[in-house]
């Protein structure tokens, strides 16, 4: 087989000289460097790699280059190569250029110059990139093609479900010419949505779990037990996987729909350490769950826990489709989700105009039309900031008198300077009306009420606990959260089963073994990050629990 390639652009050619230098003398015997020295040569050197089925293993591109810079070429060169790992070549005055290309071309490293010495400042780093590219999977799949009605709610929730569990796939309406000849081919009586994998297998109006297994994604178990069961996959699950995985138990996270949460809805995360330039959701989570499958965590979707038994030493889960799996500890992490809006006509209308969550992959949709968007709170603000880009107008309807006490200053200040956007306090909304889809919105401004046209309305209000399924095993507060630590004992709650020489440490439940983290857990902050340490310091909980038994 030919040599995987390392490709470097540089428009000095003496920096290109030794950039190249430096690599023929550290990889030159199992990778072929290629160098360019303008980014026109090295875009049509990575072409002509494309056409030859070359691998490309790390492209590494100069910042200042007077064609395209750096940013822009490997945002060109990724299309082509979307497994290669990008590095980008700046001087020190251009560092606030590389951190905004992270989020930009997802960058995976930027580096100084210079960098001698090469042992110290420039192998470790190429380093680190092969070895991240060796273990990526990078068998290249043919886009899944997804045909259906514009106004499905089932249409949505296949789609939803993709885009979430990063799933590539191409979206067409079934009276498109490709579309009805796709719809034609299953046959009559074909039930939309139809879902078309790339080796020609059909699936009508799937289900989750058909879904899931089709495009590959891992939904049976590896064995019956584990060291440890993390059930949710939002940010407190993920962080407990990685680190659980990471310090050596064997660890398997169990996720009901895609790894991410609430969380991985967001268009942006603006305040979270490390992203000086925001990252969205999606990336955050698609970071952590590869993160997690690196240290050799098992993650499992479409797999629905129903209930938690403990037998003997060992915590039993099982799933709402049949079967069941046990670990020495269980870690709760499933997080919350939105809550309904109580307002007639609007349940009819979800999936086909309403939508809770930032419902990403209707952003697109949005384009030249107006959308109302219900909350106070950051996930709303950043919903809005990001539909502002399609939409030619946002409508933020707040219950209370303004934004200050529930959004974040920095999301004010951004939606604030948006001509687009319109805040607009002390309005519900109190009715939905249309015929296939939300066509109409009946609000309310303080006690007037007026109706608006409206194709698109999405949900940002309250949060509900997913609990009920631990009926009486796991003590919880009357909103369905559970009571961990010391809220055990200060709510009259004193834990069935713990020995009475102490009381539970903070995260741990009444159950011994089992523990709470995140957004489930009563009086958690409802911070991603706060949400990410708690699933690191249960698994230390866990190591603790481990050590006595």
């Amino acid at each position: 087989m030919e040599k995987p390639v390392i490709v470097t652009v540089d428009d000095d050619p003496g920096v290109s000289r030794a950039v190249a230098r430096d690599l023929r003398r550290r990889y030159g015997q199992q990778y072929r460097i290629v160098r360019a020295e303008t980014a026109a040569d090295g875009i049509g050197a990575v072409k002509e790699m494309r056409l030859r089925g070359d691998d490309v293993a790390a492209i590494l591109a100069d910042y200042r280059m007077p064609q395209m810079n750096g940013v822009q070429f490997l945002e060109a060169a990724m299309d082509l190569y979307p497994y290669a790992r990008r590095v980008l070549l700046t001087a020190y005055a251009d560092t606030d250029a590389a951190i905004q290309a992270i989020n930009v071309v997802d960058l995976d490293h930027y580096l100084l110059k210079p960098w001698d010495p090469p042992e110290e400042k420039f192998y470790p780093v190429i380093d680190n990139q092969l070895d991240a590219w060796m273990r990526t999977d990078r068998v290249e799949r043919t886009e899944l093609r997804v045909v259906g009605d514009r106004w499905s709610a089932q249409s949505y929730r296949v789609r939803d479900f993709l885009s979430r569990n990063h799933v590539p796939y191409q979206w067409m309406l079934a009276e498109d010419p490709e579309g009805a000849q796709l719809v034609k081919a299953a046959g009559e009586g074909c039930h939309l949505p139809l879902v078309v994998t790339p080796d020609g297998v059909t699936l009508e109006s799937p289900d989750q779990a058909t879904l899931a297994t089709a495009v590959g994604l891992s939904t049976t178990p590896a064995t019956d037990f584990y060291d440890l069961i993390v059930v949710g996959g939002g940010p407190a699950g993920l962080g407990a996987a990685v680190y659980g995985a990471s310090e050596g138990l064997k660890t398997v996270l169990v996720e009901a729909y895609s790894s991410g949460g609430q969380a991985g809805q967001s268009s942006r995360i603006e305040n979270y350490l490390g992203f000086p330039d925001g990252v969205s959701g999606q990336q955050l989570a698609d970071r952590a769950r590869r993160q997690a499958l690196k240290f050799g965590a098992e993650l499992l979707t479409a797999r629905k826990v129903v209930s938690l038994e403990p037998r003997g030493q060992a915590r039993v889960v099982g799933f709402k489709d049949g079967g069941e799996i046990a670990a020495h500890a269980v870690i709760l992490a499933t997080g919350v989700t939105y809550r309904r809006l109580q307002a007639p006509g609007l349940d009819d209308f979800v999936g086909r105009g309403v939508f809770y969550g930032a419902a990403m992959t209707e952003a697109p949709s949005c384009e030249d039309s107006e959308v109302y968007i219900v909350g106070a709170a950051n996930s709303a603000g950043q919903a809005a900031v990001h539909l502002s880009q399609y939409a030619s107008k946002v409508h933020l309807l707040v219950r209370g008198e303004g934004l200050e006490k529930s959004m974040s200053h920095y999301l004010i200040e951004q939606l604030t300077a948006l001509p687009n956007v319109e805040v607009h306090a002390q309005t519900q909304v109190v009715a939905g009306s249309g015929d296939d889809h939300l066509q109409e919105l009946t609000l309310a401004t303080k006690g007037e009420e007026r109706t608006v046209p409206a194709q698109w309305l999405f949900v940002f209000i309250g949060a509900e606990p997913y609990t009920s399924w631990l009926g009486d095993t796991v003590e919880r507060d009357r909103r369905g959260f559970i009571l961990t630590g010391p809220d055990l004992v200060q709510r009259g709650q004193r834990p069935r089963n713990w020995p009475l020489r102490r009381e539970p440490y903070y995260l741990e439940t009444n159950v011994p073994g089992v523990l709470a983290a995140g957004d489930v857990r009563a009086e958690s902050i409802k911070r991603v990050a706060s949400a990410v340490g708690e699933g690191a310091m249960a698994v230390s909980l866990v190591h603790r629990y481990l050590e006595k038994q």
